[in-house]
Parts: C-alpha cells; sequence; structure tokens
C-alpha cells in the first residue's frame, strides 16, 4: 500500500507540470502575430499594347442566289454537277425550247408580214400628200392614206415587241449562272417540268471574296468613329483544328445600335482565296483598332468582382495587402488593361482568397517591393 502512494503521489506533480506547459504554449500563441498569407503578385506595367476588340463572327456570303426558271417546260438538260464552281454565265440547265422557238418564228413572220404593209400604207400616203397640195385628191382622202400608215407603222412596233419577248422567252430556256460560285444541291433533274419563277433549280453561293459577321459593344463606337475611313485590319480564326488565322478589312458598320443588346454589327471582308472561309461557320475575330500607348495592364487573373464592382489587392510598403478599386477598359490575351493604379505597384496574383484587407503577406512568387519606383522594405 505504501509503494502505491508513494507513485500516486509522485505522478501528480507530474500532470500538473505538463497541464502548466499546455496552456503556457496557448498562451504564447494568443499573444503573437497573426500567420503571414502565402501570395503571388505582379508589378503594375504602362507600355504600349494592340487595342483590339474580340468577338464571335459567322461567315456568310458576298451575295447568294436561288437560280429560278423564267419560262416553263420541261428540263432536258443539266450541265454540272452539284457542288461545282461555276462562273457568271455559264449554263446550268436546258428547258425545252421548242415551244419558244416556234412562238418566235411566228411573231417574226407576223412582223415581217405587218413590215411590208406598213411600207406600202406609207408610200400611199405619201402619194396622196403630193395629189393633195395640187388638188387631184381632197384633204381628206390624204387623211385617211395617211391615219392608214400610221396604223400600219403600230401594228409593226407592236409585232416588233412580240418577238422581242419570243426571243427573250427562247433565250430564258437556257437557264445560266447569275454569279460565280459554288453550286448547292440540285433541286430539280432532267425530265422535270418546272413553273416560272416558281421552282427552284439550285443555289449558289459566291465563295470569293466572302464577309464575317460580328458585334461589338456599343461603348466601343468613339473608338470606331475616330478611325472611320481607315482600312482596320479583321483577323478571323475558324473554329477548327489547325485552323490558321485569315486577315481581312472591315468594310461595314451599321447605322444603329441594337437596343436588344446594346451592341453594334460590324462586317470584315476576305478575299478568301485558299477557301478556307466557309458559309455559316463561326469565327472567332479579332479587330485591331491599332496601338494604345502608355496603357496600364496587369494580369487578367488579378482582377476580382465584389459586390461594389471589380478590385484588386495590392500589396503595401508594410507588407500588408489592402482592396483597391479599379475600372477594366478591356483584356488582351492574358494581360487587362485597367485604369485606376499606380504604375510600379505591386497586385496580388494569386492566394487572393486567403486574404483580408489589411492582412500580413509572405510573397512567393513574383517582384517584392523592394525594386517598386518608391523603395520599401522587403515584405517576406
Amino acid at each position: 500500500m505504501r509503494i502505491e502512494i508513494v507513485r500516486f503521489r509522485l505522478g501528480l506533480p507530474s500532470a500538473a507540470i505538463v497541464l502548466l506547459a499546455g496552456l503556457a504554449a496557448c498562451g504564447s500563441q494568443r499573444g503573437g502575430a497573426a500567420p503571414k498569407v502565402p501570395v503571388s503578385v505582379a508589378r503594375v506595367e504602362r507600355r504600349s499594347v494592340p487595342y483590339e476588340l474580340g468577338a464571335n463572327g459567322t461567315v456568310e456570303p458576298l451575295r447568294s442566289v436561288d437560280v429560278r426558271p423564267q419560262v416553263n417546260g420541261t428540263i432536258l438538260h443539266v450541265h454540272f454537277t452539284e457542288g461545282d464552281e461555276v462562273s457568271a454565265g455559264q449554263v446550268l440547265f436546258e428547258i425545252d425550247p421548242r415551244p419558244y422557238s416556234a412562238a418566235l418564228q411566228q411573231a417574226e413572220g407576223k412582223l415581217l408580214g405587218d413590215l411590208t404593209q406598213a411600207a406600202s400604207a406609207a408610200r400611199e400616203a405619201a402619194r396622196y400628200r403630193q395629189l393633195a397640195a395640187t388638188n387631184t385628191v381632197t384633204q381628206e382622202d390624204y387623211e385617211q392614206k395617211q391615219a392608214a400608215a400610221d396604223a400600219a407603222a403600230g401594228m409593226v412596233r407592236s409585232d416588233s415587241a412580240t418577238a422581242t419577248l419570243a426571243r427573250l422567252n427562247l433565250e430564258y430556256a437556257t437557264v445560266r449562272a447569275p454569279i460565280g460560285g459554288r453550286t448547292g444541291r440540285i433541286l430539280l433533274h432532267e425530265g422535270n417540268l418546272v413553273r416560272a419563277s416558281t421552282d427552284a433549280l439550285v443555289s449558289i453561293i459566291q465563295l470569293r471574296p466572302i464577309l464575317v459577321r460580328f458585334s461589338v459593344p456599343a461603348v466601343n463606337l468613339p473608338g470606331l468613329r475616330q478611325r472611320a475611313g481607315q482600312a482596320l485590319t479583321v483577323l478571323a480564326l475558324p473554329a477548327r483544328d489547325s485552323a490558321t488565322a485569315v486577315q481581312g478589312v472591315l468594310s461595314f458598320v451599321d447605322n444603329q445600335v441594337d437596343t436588344a443588346t446594346g451592341s453594334v454589327l460590324l462586317k470584315g471582308r476576305f478575299t478568301n482565296r485558299d477557301g478556307t472561309l466557309w458559309p455559316g461557320e463561326f469565327v472567332s475575330v479579332t479587330l485591331v483598332l491599332g496601338m494604345q500607348p502608355d496603357a496600364i495592364v496587369i494580369p487578367s487573373q488579378a482582377v476580382l468582382q465584389g459586390q461594389q464592382g471589380t478590385y484588386v489587392f495590392v500589396v503595401n510598403n508594410d507588407g500588408t495587402a489592402s482592396t483597391q478599386p479599379v475600372t477594366v477598359e478591356r483584356t488582351l490575351d492574358s494581360l487587362t488593361i485597367v485604369a485606376g493604379l499606380p504604375t510600379g505597384a505591386l497586385v496580388v496574383t494569386d492566394g487572393q482568397l486567403r486574404l483580408t484587407p489589411n492582412a500580413k503577406v509572405d510573397i512567393r512568387g513574383g517582384p517584392t517591393t523592394e525594386t517598386a519606383g518608391g523603395g520599401g522594405a522587403d515584405v517576406k
């Protein structure tokens, strides 16, 4: 019993010592400084950057037509293969020309007969004019002959118009390409009966040159108007593997703002000699307005969005981080052009989620305040 009592008494001071040591450690932590937050930073720079506007665009043909017959009839021949490149004026379809050839012959025959009668009536009227001058015939007789000659001349003009129309219908029996371009699917083939101006035969889309339609926010209108008359470069990148951007020029700026989207419609014109751009496909568009000198740029990952707007964390010379509101003008690749930051300041690019205003920071990546414009101490 004595031995156990002794062990109990000896163990009591040891437990107390351990407890006191733990309390001392807790007190030490409560009284010490808060741990620094590890962050990465970047320096605010002023540089010349391209003034570019990015948008999504759609390729559209400069001209597109649906070829329709202008006369009724049966298709006898199709002179191309669907999908072919055709030139303006090339023969595409041949409609049975026999009814129109016969109509032309009939009109020309009637015209020829009326021409003969008109010539005879004109000679008769001229003869009666001379006889009336010598009072051999009455003035009334001359006027009747002249009226007959005038009627015959009118009939000739009517017959001439009928013959011209018949000749035109015969020409329309041969359907030609109104524009050069690429043909689509053939809708009617040999043996089909077609109706004038109703049945579409094939569509033709002009591929060279070609347009890209895109929209930019209306806030960019001042920059566009300042460069009115200049040949602004437009770059289009198709959304295809291994596709390369092609270059064109801005050819159209709409005359009004779309009230539903707050944007302005623009079009770029591309030569498209190699057929890179295809009608209807989506492309990424970059409109190059020029170079912007002395732009204030920071990495895009430094910009945060809050309830009061966009802001960044700025590292102060005393090693703390504070929030700074900024105005974002636009983005360019991985950079953001802003207003409201001094050149040379350090902004936090990584670790912002762990920061609170005036928190101490430990820079793990990027420059330090030792090389800042105003000098200062290392915040590590």
